[in-house]
């Protein structure tokens, strides 16, 4: 018999409608931000499948921003993270990719370049409930905990884990 938490029946604290598509994306971007040195200059957000068909109208958007911040996905100031990233000189872009279609539907790809001029790539997935996966660093295949939150760098297929 599978263990059924509380949570899996609540959700996540969160801002935002849905815990796949808000407290899902903010959780994939905070993880991402904690794996480069920071500050970050610049960061591109790819969407595909559902993240890229509802992104404005769910505020994966926001959240993603959000959490590339360090924005939790209970904090309120996610509502405003255009105009905090702007403040910040944070330049940033997403960019629906519908044209990939064998993927999860609540993936996202954040490549990410610090003030340094190094760039990282962390490709995560949704998995509801304020669940995530990073599947991808640096393009390659990475192992997290099914159904975490966390990744450890030390399960990366091969050395490619930081330019």
């Amino acid at each position: 018999m599978s263990f059924i938490s509380v949570f899996d029946v609540m959700g996540p604290n969160m801002i935002g409608p849905s815990s796949s598509h808000t407290a899902g994306a903010a959780r994939i971007a905070y993880l991402a931000q904690k794996m480069i040195n920071g500050p970050l200059a610049k960061v591109e957000f790819i969407l595909y499948g559902s993240f890229a068909r509802t992104y404005h109208g769910h505020g994966t958007d926001r959240a993603l921003l959000g959490g590339i911040m360090g924005f939790s996905t209970d904090d309120m100031r996610i509502r405003n993270s255009f105009e905090i990233a702007t403040e910040n000189g944070l330049k940033y872009s997403f960019t629906p990719n519908e044209e990939e279609t064998d993927i999860h539907p609540n993936t996202v790809d954040i490549i990410m370049t610090n003030t340094a001029g190094q760039e990282m790539t962390i490709r995560g997935e949704s998995l509801g409930g304020g669940k995530v996966h990073i599947t991808q660093i640096n393009q390659a295949e990475a192992s997290s905990p099914e159904h975490t939150s966390t990744v450890s760098p030390f399960s990366c297929s091969n050395s490619r884990f930081a330019n």
